[in-house]
């Protein structure tokens, strides 16, 4: 790992992820999240001031990048929620089977390698009758930025973690044996090949 991956990306995506606008996308999503809480991607830790103690005992926390856990922490220690943070080993979660309420994933499904694997993973360790609660951008329906998104996706990639632009974010949660329910979707304000957004829930 070099030097901008190890100090410089994870500030720039903290700042990006942290906007305005993608901040409301978080508030209007994760005081959903009841019981026991697996965050997919947790980062920079984000999302936590919006968890609802009242309806949350817990939160696990998995992120493949060590080198944001530190600033998840930081913001860990300003709520009323534990918090608890476990390994991802070969693309497994270290969880039981069934053993999560809600899985919360937001801005994360663009950069894992093996996306439909990771999904799968999710809906093991998703107890029936559990919500999978979600926020992605991903593929626009306008052709014209469909084609921007696969023309930059490439040059974007290194610079952004991984991140693609292009993925079809409702098809993969489905193709994983997830329903979507109640999914909202738009253009944010900024540049459309890396705005446009699905915020839902899926059972």
């Amino acid at each position: 790992m070099g030097l901008y991956d190890r100090y410089l990306l994870p500030h720039l995506i903290d700042f990006a992820c942290g906007m305005g606008d993608v901040m409301k996308q978080r508030s209007l999503l994760v005081p959903r999240a009841h019981g026991r809480v697996l965050e997919i991607g947790i980062g920079t830790g984000l999302n936590l001031g919006f968890y609802d103690p009242a309806k949350v005992s817990t939160i696990v926390g998995v992120d493949p990048a060590a080198q944001m856990q530190a600033l998840a922490r930081e913001r860990a220690a300003r709520i009323a929620i534990p918090l608890e943070m476990v390994a991802l080993e070969l693309g497994q979660i270290r969880a039981e089977a069934a053993s999560f309420d809600s899985i919360v994933c937001t801005f994360t499904l663009c950069t894992i390698p093996d996306v439909a694997a990771a999904l799968k993973e999710m809906r093991r360790v998703l107890k029936a009758g559990g919500e999978l609660f979600f926020c992605e951008h991903g593929r626009a329906p306008d052709a014209s930025v469909r084609a921007w998104q696969e023309r930059l996706t490439p040059i974007w990639k290194p610079l952004a973690g991984g991140c693609h632009l292009n993925r079809d974010i409702p098809a993969l949660i489905e193709a994983a044996g997830f329903h979507i329910r109640d999914m909202r979707q738009d253009y944010l304000p900024g540049p459309r090949p890396m705005t446009y957004v699905y915020r839902g829930m899926a059972d």
